[in-house]
């Protein structure tokens, strides 16, 4: 057992709802999440409940010194520890709805990556929401948001309200292939042109009942009028 495996586990079985997972995501679901990094300029990527710092480290090679790196992170056993190995990254041990105002504080008032591992199935539709507003709020109009969810847990009613909201708060949402190779397996969403109207409401918390026979296969797109998966 790594000792970013150890760490996780403690954590998780002192709070498996916060932490959402037994074990650190792979390099090859990293890649995944973090591929919309630009190669080129000085973005400000986001990254929100960075765990033990499994994307932290991807992104942090992506970027070579470049833009800002942002890691918001609320245990702040994890916090501490990330901000020890990781000297060039901005952690804060902070909610993640808060984002507007931490991006603010730091003197940037868009993000054009939001790069998320938390753990959204376990969250309340409130916490959902919050969260997903926010991060609509502070991407660039031509950012990116990504995330991913767990293949065993793609048929839950949190995660079917979680896929809905997202295709509220963004105009294009794609999903990627699983990723077999993480454990357990995952697959990725991507999420782009940020709605700038009205932010999804509470009401997003009610799953359209057509959306519960939804099985996953391929990649999808769940941009407006299509959709295969939860």
């Amino acid at each position: 057992m790594t000792s970013e495996t150890g760490t996780m586990l403690r954590e998780f079985l002192r709070a498996p709802v916060r932490t959402g997972a037994v074990a650190p995501s792979s390099r090859r679901l990293a890649e995944a999440v973090t591929a919309p990094v630009p190669e080129l300029g000085d973005p400000v990527v986001v990254e929100l409940g960075p765990g033990t710092g499994a994307f932290t480290s991807t992104i942090e090679e992506q970027l070579g010194g470049r833009g800002h790196q942002l890691a918001v992170e609320t245990n702040p056993r994890l916090a501490d520890d990330l901000s020890w190995r990781f000297q060039r990254v901005d952690v804060l041990n902070a909610d993640a709805s808060k984002l507007p105002q931490l991006l603010a504080e730091r003197g940037h008032d868009k993000a054009d990556v939001v790069v998320s591992g938390l753990p959204w199935a376990s969250f309340s539709p409130e916490v959902q929401h919050d969260i997903l507003s926010a991060v609509s709020r502070v991407l660039a109009p031509d950012g990116a948001f990504t995330t991913f969810g767990y293949v065993h847990a793609m048929r839950l009613s949190s995660a079917l309200r979680f896929r809905e909201m997202l295709r509220m708060s963004f105009e294009e949402v794609v999903e990627g292939r699983t990723v077999w190779g993480n454990l357990p397996p995952a697959f990725v969403y991507h999420g782009r042109r940020p709605r700038t109207g009205t932010p999804p409401g509470r009401s997003a918390r009610r799953v359209d009942p057509h959306l519960e026979g939804f099985t996953l296969s391929g990649q999808t797109s769940v941009s407006g009028q299509t959709s295969e998966r939860a």
